[in-house]
């Protein structure tokens, strides 16, 4: 009696173990459903080049030069090329966001001849709208690939972007002397960090390793960008990666460069 009494125990214990088992699993299965979404929403009502512009800000928030334009005659015609992987109208980019202390900024470079492979990345504070600050400028030597390659500015405190500041960055490719200006092309933009909420620390906690999507469904662009492009040059092959970064390019008109490879990565240590 007492051995049946120990053995019914034993099969509820098993079968309340199963059930909260069961019930985590489905739990689980809901929350990527709900990120998986999210950012396909974030997608789908995104306007894109082929159908409907972005609206440029009204509220004098800052735009840049998202396609570099022509240059000296002398320079290759190639470099007009030159993108940044911003949100943007055409070829104007608008401000966007992110929570890292030390974000990292996307570009894809056409293939560059050998006289033409020095870069520069400048990041200044906007103080007043009008007055700016220069935090970082880092010389870079570009190794002439054509393809997608990343900055990421050095982890280092003296460096670290201010929440609620805007920033002014550029990226410069040199074709002459660098003392020049009229020897560049350059794309340039505008970046703000937030501050990173409690609410979106869980959800990033729970997303594992689908941040990005999180961070799409936020409008955190500069570490949606991040998070799926260093899976994507660590998995170059992963179908669902190589789709969700068509897709979030697609989403801000970037679709003639979506399937270009990751060529380099320049993480900045000073």
């Amino acid at each position: 009696m007492i051995k049946k009494k120990l053995l019914d125990q034993a099969i509820q214990r098993a079968c309340v173990i199963s059930l909260v088992f069961i019930g985590l699993m489905s739990y689980s299965q809901s929350v990527q459903a709900q990120l998986t979404n999210s950012i396909q929403n974030t997608v789908k009502n995104s306007p894109s080049q082929s159908s409907q512009q972005p609206k440029l800000p009204k509220n004098g928030a800052p735009t840049g030069r998202r396609r570099a334009g022509a240059g000296r005659t002398d320079c290759p015609s190639n470099l007009t090329q030159l993108t940044a992987l911003v949100p943007g109208d055409g070829g104007k980019s608008v401000l966007a966001s992110t929570v890292a202390e030390n974000p990292t900024f996307w570009f894809y470079i056409p293939q560059l001849p050998q006289t033409t492979r020095s870069g520069e990345f400048v990041l200044q504070e906007v103080l007043d709208g009008k007055d700016v600050k220069r935090v970082y400028r880092r010389p870079l030597t570009l190794s002439g690939k054509s393809g997608i390659v990343s900055i990421t500015l050095p982890a280092q405190p003296q460096y670290f972007l201010k929440v609620d500041k805007k920033y002014h960055w550029y990226f410069h490719i040199y074709c002459g002397d660098v003392e020049k200006t009229s020897d560049n092309f350059y794309v340039d933009g505008f970046v703000q960090r937030q501050v990173l909420t409690q609410a979106l620390d869980s959800q990033l906690k729970s997303a594992k390793s689908k941040e990005y999507i999180v961070y799409s469904a936020n409008k955190i662009w500069y570490d949606a960008l991040t998070n799926l492009g260093q899976q994507r040059r660590i998995n170059p092959q992963n179908a669902t990666l190589n789709k969700d970064w068509v897709d979030l390019l697609n989403a801000v008109g970037l679709q003639d460069i979506a399937k270009e490879p990751i060529v380099e990565d320049y993480n900045l240590r000073k």
